[in-house]
């Protein structure tokens, strides 16, 4: 009795893993979060295989449709968006089918956070600028701990990645200027990271709201702010001509 939690990865069909993809092709059960993973991905299922989209299903559902089939030994997947263990409400269906003594296995996949760098052709962590990522939201309908308020994580004025949240990005961009963010600071949305109508908006804390709402872009974004948007930075000393490590004698 098994369960395969996969990572789907941020929309191409191309950026799963090999692993994932050997699931999809060999799975009797697919349950997909319906709502944001590609669809082109359940071209690999078998003909035969049972597939149920997880959007219009309750957890118990989720559970009960599973179990049933991890007990007949069937091949199951649980297919998340990005990485799962990222805003993937994984850990409740574990938990459930630990319960239940199914065994379970999660195959990572690409972040859309990851995604993003990509297409902004960014390094978040360019040195002398920034070493940090903080992964976060802003609290909607889902609390955040009071202690991980937006403007609090905004005082270490490190690169940011925020889900989840391109609905409100007038409050994101205040309460990062009431953390300690400045206007100026670059700031980057992109929707639908990877994805064939992916968009790219850039600009500053205090221009990037008005730019998103024109272009009416309301969700499946992320909004990635810091001065690693910027173009000054430090060259890395892992391949400077002075620096010796294991591999390499300083020149």
């Amino acid at each position: 009795m098994h369960v395969f939690f996969v990572g789907a990865g941020p929309g191409d069909p191309n950026l799963i893993t090999v692993k994932g993809q050997n699931l999809l092709r060999e799975a009797d059960l697919i349950v997909y979060a319906g709502s944001l993973v590609n669809p082109a991905l359940l071209e690999l299922a078998k003909k035969d295989a049972a597939i149920y989209n997880s959007a219009t299903m309750t957890l118990d559902e989720v559970i009960e449709v599973m179990s049933a089939a991890a007990f007949e030994n069937k091949c199951v997947v649980r297919l998340h968006t990005g990485d799962p263990s990222i805003y993937g409400a994984i850990q409740e269906q574990m938990d459930e089918l630990k319960k239940k003594d199914i065994d379970y296995t999660v195959i990572p996949g690409v972040s859309s956070f990851l995604a993003t760098a990509a297409a902004l052709r960014q390094e978040y962590t360019l040195p002398g600028v920034s070493q940090t990522v903080i992964i976060t939201r802003l609290e909607g309908r889902t609390p955040v701990p009071e202690k991980e308020a937006l403007a609090r994580l905004a005082q270490h004025n490190a690169t940011m990645c925020i889900f989840l949240s391109v609905h409100m990005i007038e409050e994101v961009m205040a309460e990062l200027q009431k953390g300690g963010y400045g206007p100026d600071t670059p700031a980057a949305v992109v929707k639908k990271a990877s994805w064939p109508d992916q968009e790219i908006i850039r600009g500053t804390i205090s221009t990037i709201a008005a730019s998103v709402g024109a272009a009416g872009i309301g969700k499946t974004a992320m909004i990635v702010v810091g001065n690693c948007l910027a173009s000054s930075y430090e060259l890395s000393r892992l391949y400077a001509a002075d620096f010796s490590h294991m591999y390499r004698d300083a020149k």
